[in-house]
């Protein structure tokens, strides 16, 4: 069978469950590398070239049994709809659509209920509303980060874009153009923080080097603990608001 970037097949594990396995191809690759997809939830082959795809289709149908397991544990996803709890800024906040105005914002009934985020308008758009207020806040915690970062290393960014990344959490361009993901947001603060001071140390160090990481705790003393969170409970921040 011929594979093509891009496209996609199904297994089945051992445990006789059907998963779905989608190729890509980089070439910055130095070998075939399988990782998940969590909003997909889909296995990734990923070949170094076009020509290693049909190699990397069987490396993923080997660990069937793995990528199976790995799906299993996946968190269930979140949408943003009516009453539905996420979290923001490490605590958890409460969906409605009610509410005056137009302008969405985070209140409490009383000290014993839980915060609201409330989006008033149409239900059918919640989701539309409340990813437009989390990227917006994300945006300001990331800047206020950045800009406190960069002045302890001596360094200047180019730029601040808040996507919606799947496989990385930040990154930086030899430019200084710095990039990250909305959902880090719903992570504690200082999680946040840690991912900031390590794409202000890429403007120093593009590696991963001893030198880099010295960088990083000079900014984040702690980064260790805030990385280990953040492997530990990643996942549950893609499966929000699927």
């Amino acid at each position: 069978m011929t594979y093509n970037n891009g496209q996609t097949m199904t297994l089945r594990a051992p445990n006789g469950q059907h998963v779905r396995v989608r190729f890509e191809v980089n070439a910055k690759a130095r070998r075939l590398i399988l990782r998940l997809d969590e909003r997909r939830r889909e296995a990734v082959a990923v070949a170094p070239s076009r020509r290693q795809i049909k190699d990397a289709a069987a490396f993923a149908a080997e660990r069937a049994d793995w990528i199976s397991m790995r799906l299993q544990h996946l968190p269930e996803p979140v949408r943003f709809e009516e009453g539905a709890m996420i979290q923001y800024r490490g605590a958890p906040l409460q969906l409605t659509s009610e509410g005056e105005g137009r302008v969405a914002k985070i209140w409490a009934e009383d000290e014993n209920s839980p915060r609201l985020l409330s989006v008033p308008g149409d239900p059918e758009t919640m989701d539309l509303r409340v990813t437009r207020y989390l990227k917006k806040q994300a945006r300001a915690d990331l800047t206020r980060s950045v800009k406190r970062h960069c002045a302890t290393l001596g360094v200047a960014h180019k730029s601040i874009s808040v996507k919606d990344t799947r496989s990385r959490w930040g990154s930086c361009t030899h430019d200084g153009q710095l990039s990250f993901s909305w959902r880090l947001v719903m992570a504690p603060p200082e999680v946040l923080d840690y991912v900031a001071a390590h794409e202000c140390a890429h403007i120093l160090e593009m590696n991963h080097s001893a030198k880099f990481w010295a960088q990083v705790a000079k900014c984040c003393p702690d980064w260790k603990r805030h990385r280990a969170w953040l492997r530990t409970h990643g996942a549950g921040l893609q499966a929000a608001g699927e």
